[in-house]
């Protein structure tokens, strides 16, 4: 039990934070809906995602959003049981992370058929698809896990099968 602790702390973290951000867009900020203009890089504009990552296959999916939903909380009941395995807590925190952002957006899909995105990044005439803070949750989750992977030292003093045999 003590190891879900830091996942399930951190996925509830992201969740809350997740939620209530997306609350305050629709709610507040966006009552009338528009585009609003932050930066000259950066805008607030409301759009719901009914495609997978960066708006694929919209066509195809707009119409299952509840069973993409389930599929999204099984997908973060697995990597909270994951992070249970982990002995590292910064690894469990990027898991819980993970699937704290996971859930937010499984809710989106069953409250309105699709994620609520708001955070829209541009250059010149270029946007980045808009997105919220459960992605970003889940890009540093995976990130941080990537990262730990490439900085693991490589243990130099064993040998493999086919070198003992020379």
């Amino acid at each position: 039990m003590a190891r879900l602790t830091v996942p399930l702390g951190a996925a509830a973290g992201v969740l809350a934070i997740d939620q209530a951000t997306k609350a305050f867009i629709i709610d507040v900020v966006m009552q009338p809906v528009r585009i609003i203009t932050v930066t000259p890089f950066f805008n607030l504009k409301l759009g719901y995602n009914r495609g997978i990552s960066f708006g694929l296959f919209d066509g195809v999916l707009s119409g299952v959003p509840f069973k993409l939903s389930v599929l999204l909380l099984m997908v973060a009941a697995a990597i909270l049981w994951a992070a249970t395995q982990c002995r590292s807590r910064l690894d469990q925190m990027a898991l819980g992370a993970i699937a704290g952002g996971a859930v937010g957006n499984a809710f989106d899909r069953m409250r309105h058929g699709g994620v609520t995105d708001f955070l829209d990044f541009h250059a010149g005439g270029w946007h980045w698809p808009t997105f919220n803070l459960a992605d970003v949750a889940i890009c540093m989750g995976a990130g941080l896990l990537a990262a730990r992977a490439f900085a693991q030292p490589v243990d130099t003093t064993k040998q493999s099968d086919h070198d003992e045999g020379q």
